[in-house]
């Protein structure tokens, strides 16, 4: 289903997708395991632990998808960065690297590295800014607004926008060659007031107004602000 990722061939750049089919697959065979490493995981759910998805950072060097299970890694996706390495691998969480992301600057980093990309500050659509602060740009020219996952969507809402208000205020502005392609794009797109805005604001002040405002423990909000983002293009 997946051959290539970013021109990558499979599997590098798939552990969502890996991590989300083994997923499925266990949680479908568990009920009645039939191996010995099944019937073990099953003792463990019966018992009280929970198996659960996590994405974060792997060692401040990458983002990776894995699963939890109470006090253990379990990482089915190892090989999508280096092929060399095992395809499994199953740690104490607390000897693992793995983390959750706990800011902008921290993903700013890992992203800047892993992903090998320039940043900017999401001044294209700086109504969704305090959601989606970044602005990434590959060697290709592409660019991308960023964060969009659940993660980092309920990091930025939970500090009620301080965390996006902070790497805001520390990245420049994108080149006005990228903010023109944007405003390009934008334009045949249906009216939507987190896409377009005829106001002075800036992404600084819409976190400021949201917060304001409440927005930060408005799920409606939310929703309205992630479906503005699906119309854009993934990339532009």
């Amino acid at each position: 289903m997946y051959p290539h990722f970013a021109g990558k061939a499979y599997p590098l750049g798939r552990c969502k997708e890996i991590r989300d089919g083994v997923y499925r697959e266990l949680l479908a065979q568990i009920a009645t395991p039939e191996l010995p490493g099944l019937a073990l995981i099953k003792q463990s759910l019966d018992k009280g632990a929970v198996l659960k998805k996590a994405w974060g950072s792997l060692r401040d060097e990458y983002f990776q998808s894995a699963m939890l299970l109470d006090l253990w890694y379990i990482d089915v996706a190892n090989d999508t960065v280096h092929l060399h390495k095992p395809k499994v691998e199953i740690l104490p969480l607390a000897g693992s690297g793995f983390s959750a992301i706990t800011s902008f600057g921290q993903f700013v980093k890992i992203a800047r590295a892993y992903w090998e990309v320039d940043i900017y500050r999401n001044e294209v659509c700086p109504a969704l800014a305090p959601l989606l602060p970044l602005l990434c740009v590959g060697k290709n020219n592409a660019s991308w607004l960023a964060a969009a996952n659940d993660d980092m969507l309920a990091l930025a809402m939970e500090s009620q926008f301080t965390v996006s208000e902070a790497i805001l205020a520390d990245l420049p502005p994108p080149p006005e060659s990228i903010a023109a392609r944007w405003k390009r794009a934008l334009q045949p797109l249906a009216a939507n007031d987190f896409l377009h805005c005829d106001c002075d604001g800036g992404a600084l002040e819409y976190c400021q107004a949201y917060r304001t405002k409440g927005c930060y423990f408005d799920m409606t909000f939310r929703d309205l602000a992630v479906h503005a983002y699906l119309q854009l293009p993934k990339v532009i």
